[in-house]
């Protein structure tokens, strides 16, 4: 793979991480790549399978949610995403099922914005199975039409 091929491939990726975590008005996605539309869609799709063709996804491990609600609010993931992993000002929403594991990890060891790292002495795998399992088992919003002043 050519340079010039790995940096698009690693832009079309990051750019699927802000879209996927935050949307189109996260501060990263909209910086970088001004607002999501048709065009980056596709640049997207068409550079997404070649990156996943070589690569199998591991499954989450089995998580201990109270634990991991515990080291949410420890290790102050709160302030961001806020109280239930729904996103805030500064962080975007995280779960429930917005992203699979493996990326959940990947980013957490390495994130990209403002973001600190939560290198293995700080957060053990273990710890991040549990936070991964408690942010999953965060209920989800209901639809707009079930809320009476948001229905059209």
């Amino acid at each position: 793979m050519s340079k010039d091929t790995a940096r698009t491939l690693a832009a079309a990726i990051l750019l699927a991480f802000c879209l996927e975590w935050g949307g189109p008005h996260h501060p990263t996605a909209q910086a970088r790549w001004g607002p999501r539309g048709p065009a980056r869609q596709a640049n997207l799709i068409r550079f997404a399978p070649q990156a996943t063709q070589t690569q199998s996804a591991p499954t989450a491990p089995k998580g201990r949610v109270d634990t991991g609600g515990a080291l949410y609010k420890k290790v102050g993931c709160y302030q961001c995403h806020s109280n239930e992993a729904q996103g805030g000002l500064s962080g975007p929403r995280i779960g429930p099922d917005v992203v699979p594991f493996a990326r959940f990890s990947q980013y957490t060891r390495n994130p990209t914005g403002d973001m600190p790292p939560y290198t293995s002495r700080v957060l053990s795998d273990r710890d991040l199975a549990d936070m991964y399992a408690w942010v999953q088992a965060r209920p989800r919003p209901p639809a707009v039409t079930a809320i009476p002043l948001l229905a059209p």
